[in-house]
């Protein structure tokens, strides 16, 4: 008797996990779509930093040509 209620109580104690709970989320067009909005914001997001780390390069490029204009220059003054 003790060991039916034991192997009993073994198979309670074992969580169920329903399919919709492994995958976090239900199929359905709603959450397809939700998802596919969350994905395009995001490569929207990353190509607006891209473009703005692109232009930031730039900036910098024009900045580092400046100075080593400059460094030219006084090494030109020097000899």
């Amino acid at each position: 008797m003790l060991a039916r209620i034991t192997a009993r109580s073994a198979r309670l104690a074992v969580p169920r996990v329903s399919p919709v709970a492994a995958r976090g989320y239900a199929e359905n067009s709603f959450n397809k779509k939700e998802k596919a909005h969350e994905d395009q914001y995001a490569r929207q997001h990353e190509a607006e930093q891209l473009k703005k780390l692109k232009a930031e390069l730039e900036k910098k490029k024009e900045e580092l040509a400046q100075l080593e204009k400059q460094h030219e220059e006084l090494s030109a003054k020097k000899s």
